[in-house]
């Protein structure tokens, strides 16, 4: 599987030309297609020559194989999106994914961190050490505005508007979004800019919003591992992922009153549905509060 099939490599130049998905979203795509090729050639088939019968002896290969049902789903998307295209080009007479319903997957609720967690982890950083002074305005500016940790990386100087309180975003499939980032995050980033920036760029040219150590773009899962680190210094035992701001951001939002459409759009939810996981959030904690401290709860 070291090299993809041509119909593969076409399929993720076209999503990659008329959709303009991420890096990290067509990686994930050639992996699903690349091991579903890998499975119907070991079977003496093509990707040109499958069934219905096919994908569902394919499906339950997996399912043999323990993968996770969210896996499943995600390659069924995968599948879809790739055949309606051979469709699309004329490559194939009938699409076997017509009739082949998805998983049904439980909504499961994202971590996040209670209010009291994020200020504890926010504290967290010495802003007399350059790099920490950058993470401390980092993390300040992800709680502030729930971006992607992708997009908090790869931010650049001309995305930000300290005078106006803004930060522009180019976010999936290259939709663009303003999102507002509050007096606390805004004094952050001046503080650093101010004190911290020149020092990790060595003191060269750069569009870099936050550099690396070496002055270059962070990668997010670097970033992810410094926010880990901070969260152990804080005592804060919950379990973290890269996103773990960018939900603690949305349900404390709701958890305050906000309209579930204005946190969809400073989210860069395309579908409202997407966002409505949050309201399952908001609410478990909204009970959990009645719970303990209502006399009759």
């Amino acid at each position: 599987m070291s090299r993809s099939d041509p119909l593969i490599d076409a399929f993720l130049d076209d999503l990659w030309s008329t959709k303009g998905l991420s890096d990290n979203t067509l990686s994930a795509y050639r992996s699903d297609l690349c091991h579903f090729e890998h499975y119907l050639r070991q079977q003496g088939l093509t990707l040109l020559a499958v069934s219905q019968t096919e994908v569902r002896g394919y499906l339950a290969f997996r399912l043999e194989q323990d993968f996770a049902r969210s896996s499943s789903a995600r390659l069924m998307s995968s599948l879809r999106r790739f055949y309606a295209y051979l469709l699309h080009k004329q490559q194939i007479a009938t699409d076997p994914m017509a009739l082949i319903e998805s998983p049904q997957l439980s909504r499961q609720l994202p971590d996040s961190l209670s209010e009291s967690q994020v200020s504890r982890l926010l504290a967290e950083p010495d802003v007399d050490d350059p790099l920490e002074r950058r993470d401390k305005a980092m993390l300040e500016l992800l709680y502030a505005t729930g971006l992607r940790v992708s997009e908090l990386v790869g931010l650049t100087m001309e995305q930000l508007s300290l005078r106006q309180g803004l930060v522009r975003i180019v976010g999936k499939g290259g939709k663009e979004r303003l999102v507002p980032l509050g007096e606390l995050a805004v004094a952050e980033v001046e503080a650093y800019l101010t004190e911290a920036r020149q020092i990790l760029l060595g003191y060269k040219q750069s569009d870099v919003l936050f550099p690396s150590r070496r002055g270059q773009m962070m990668t997010r899962q670097t970033f992810w591992h410094r926010i880990k680190r901070y969260a152990l210094r804080a005592g804060i035992e919950t379990e973290l992922s890269p996103h773990t701001l960018r939900h603690a951001f949305a349900t404390h939002l709701l958890n305050h009153g906000a309209d579930l459409r204005v946190v969809q759009l400073l989210l860069g939810h395309s579908d409202l549905s997407t966002t409505q996981i949050y309201t399952h959030v908001a609410r478990a904690r909204l009970q959990a509060l009645h719970e303990q401290y209502h006399p009759r709860a």
